[in-house]
């Protein structure tokens, strides 16, 4: 199944837009509960209420010569139906660009991956000739020091300028030949959010920033969804995997889930009626 098929299918299913990133950071985590337990836990009490589920391999290269191990597990874990998204952010030139795609969509049979655009299409192309798999590409992204280069102002010729992010999601679209590629924007930043969506409205948009960024839920969903309410994949971590951390955290960790689902899920319903 391709991504996007397995995407949508995880969306109407679940009623979700929401997916959950599985980032352990182990000071945060209950005693005596190691990660791969810690997150088998988090996956048991929210694959129903997620449309996707995203691992960030820095939380797993920090853990040593195990964090590769783990990460495999932990992707394994997940159920086959809901998409996985390895959240690695590279970038290198294209014998080095076709390794880290093998790896991330062979070894660790990820969905789909983010991606650097910086070194251009040779950095890229080996990802997008997994056509089955997605490949998201850092366009807007949701930290404050972003504007230093994406919000840079771009020639584009008969003096007209774009800034650096559109041009980055005006080429994501040229380079969209097998409908496997979508762009990371984040919630901190929704008039950037608006603009993306409405140049590309049928791209998917993977939207981290809410929750302890401080993005805006009700904009970020009446700017990141498409006509149909759909194809924005709302990222939460730490709101939901901390929610406590006590023996009930996996409890807590779906009671969160629930209610961040529920307040999408509403945010949609005024957005698309």
């Amino acid at each position: 199944m391709i991504f996007i098929e397995k995407l949508t299918g995880a969306t109407r299913k679940n009623h979700s837009l929401l997916c959950i990133g599985l980032d352990p950071d182990q000071e945060r985590m209950p005693e005596k509960v190691s990660v791969a337990e810690f997150n088998r836990a988090i996956i048991e009490a929210t694959s129903d209420l997620v449309c996707a589920y995203k691992l960030n391999f820095a939380f797993y290269e920090a853990l040593g010569d195990d964090g590769p191990s783990i990460l495999k597990q932990t992707r394994n874990f997940i159920p086959d139906d809901i998409p996985v998204i390895g959240d690695a952010k590279r970038g290198d030139i294209g014998n080095t660009a076709k390794a880290y795609a093998q790896a991330i969509f062979t070894y660790f049979d990820f969905d789909a991956t983010t991606v650097n655009p910086y070194l251009g299409y040779d950095s890229i192309a080996p990802f997008i000739e997994y056509r089955d798999r997605g490949i998201f590409i850092l366009c807007r992204t949701s930290n404050a020091s972003a504007i230093d280069f994406q919000a840079l102002n771009t020639e584009m010729g008969d003096n007209k300028y774009l800034p650096l992010f559109q041009v980055v999601a005006g080429k994501a679209g040229e380079w969209n030949i097998h409908g496997n590629i979508g762009l990371v924007v984040g919630a901190t930043c929704p008039e950037e959010l608006k603009i993306i969506r409405e140049q590309h409205p049928d791209m998917p948009l993977l939207i981290p920033g809410i929750g302890a960024q401080g993005g805006d839920l009700a904009l970020t969903v009446r700017y990141g969804v498409d006509r149909h309410g759909e194809k924005a994949i709302i990222n939460s971590s730490r709101q939901v995997l901390y929610a406590s951390k006590g023996k009930d955290f996996a409890q807590a960790a779906r009671q969160a889930a629930i209610d961040l689902r529920e307040q999408i899920n509403y945010h949609v319903k005024e957005t698309i009626s």
